[in-house]
């Protein structure tokens, strides 16, 4: 398991960087290509212009807010149940916010003792831990 999440990680750093060398050549091509035409410095700000327009549409087709996709209409009130929710809807963020919560338990004595009473105290009003018999 562990090995095919490392091909897939390597593919993609690989993939990535074969399309940022692909743009930062076209662009040298496009400027290179005005350059023939123009000065240096007029070529170098239509490029500039180009890239900056084809950004600015991939980031409005992209990042536009449809209501229709992000909206939850089942999302609990409260802080709790809010971040239940969220957990739910996405596992990853879940993960990242545990494994958080962990390091700042381990780095924090104190704190991890605080946290522990107060779950053992919650099972104990719930009458959780029964008594054991002695023989």
């Amino acid at each position: 398991m562990f090995k095919g999440i490392v091909k897939r990680v390597v593919a993609t750093a690989i993939v990535a960087a074969s399309v940022f060398l692909a743009v930062i050549f076209l662009g040298l091509c496009v400027f290179y290509g005005l350059s023939l035409v123009m000065t240096p410095l007029g070529a170098a700000a239509i490029t500039f212009g180009v890239f900056a327009l084809v950004a600015l549409i991939v980031a409005l087709i992209f990042l536009r807010g449809d209501s229709d996709d992000e909206e939850d209409e089942d999302a609990p009130d409260g802080l709790v149940g809010k971040l239940l929710h969220l957990v739910r809807e996405r596992p990853i963020i879940g993960a990242v916010g545990g494994l958080g919560a962990a390091f700042l338990l381990l780095r924090n004595p104190a704190l991890a003792a605080i946290v522990a009473s107060m779950v053992a105290d919650r099972k104990m009003d719930q009458g959780g831990y029964g008594r054991r018999r002695r023989r």
